[in-house]
This record gives structure tokens, sequence and C-alpha cells, in this order.
């Protein structure tokens, strides 16, 4: 991709990959599942924090396509740049957020990274302090989902970059 600034300045940027397969188009009915599946976990969440939990789990995982997509999503809703940004050192960061979203964000890297094989008990006590049980369960939910997509982006190597809000499903 070359693009020209005021300045008449040429950047040549690396060529864009293309996707290793469109799992969505060959799988649809998976597809599909996975969109009700999203929709579902997500009731009763609020959405800012739904999409800051999306944007974590995703840089977590390097999945691309949806850190670009939730992050442009969560602009949208109007969330700041500047707490987008802060999302990947949010532990440094932590007076950018709220209490309860600082539990959701623990508590997103625990279920992420399961490198020690368990959610540790301090994370899901705190997590636990700060939602009702019954949205608690959505947040673990949508925490689920999110590694799930993230999954299909990766593997599949999804191109972000020409997602639009408003574009789901």
């Amino acid at each position: 991709m070359t693009t020209t600034d005021e300045s008449t300045t040429t950047v040549e940027y690396a060529p864009e990959p293309p996707p290793r397969l469109d799992w969505a188009a060959l799988a649809p009915d998976v597809f599909k599942a996975m969109i009700r599946l999203d929709a579902a976990a997500g009731r009763g969440l609020d959405p800012a924090l739904r999409e800051l939990v999306k944007i974590r789990a995703s840089q977590l995982n390097r999945c691309a396509l949806c850190v670009d997509m939730h992050s442009k999503d969560a602009l949208a809703a109007g969330e700041s740049v500047e707490r987008i940004i802060q999302l990947s050192a949010w532990e440094e960061s932590a007076h950018f957020y709220t209490g309860r979203e600082l539990a959701a964000l623990a508590l997103t890297e625990a279920v992420t990274v399961l490198t020690d094989g368990f959610v540790p008990d301090a994370v899901y006590e705190r997590a636990a302090k700060h939602f009702e049980e019954a949205e608690l369960a959505q947040l673990i939910a949508s925490i689920t989902v999110i590694n799930a997509w993230n999954r299909f982006g990766v593997t599949c190597r999804m191109v972000p970059g020409h997602y639009r809000p408003g574009q789901h499903g």
C-alpha cells in the first residue's frame, strides 16, 4: 500500500497478507451460531466494559482483526482514545479505569491466559465483589466468546483495517 500526505511524501507500507481461509463463508452455520452466542453473552453487560474486555483479550491473543474491530467500535461508542491506548498497560494505568473495569480486565487476563491452568481465586473474588452473579456469568461468557473469535481470527489470519463500526455479522 502506498499513501501520499499533504507534503507529497510517499510512504510504502508492507503488503497486506491474504487471509488463510474464509471460515465464515465455509462454515456459515458455525459463524451464525457464534454471532448468536456473542449476542447472548453480552446481554445485560455494559457495552463500554464489554468492548474494553474484547480489546484486552484480543491484544493478549494477538488477534489484529479483533483489536481493530473492537477499538473502532469502542471509539464509535464514545470511548476515549487514551483509555483504549492504555489497555495494553492497564495495571500500570489503573487510574484510567474504575474498580469494576479493573476487576473485569484482571478476570479477562486470567481467563484468556490459562498458563497456570486455572483462574486464581483472588482474581475471581475481586470480580465477584464488583458484579452480581448473573452479570458475572455474562462477563465470563463474553470473555470466553471473544477468545473463540480470536482463535478464528488468528488461525485464519483475518486481515485488519477494513472494518467499519456497525458491520457486525
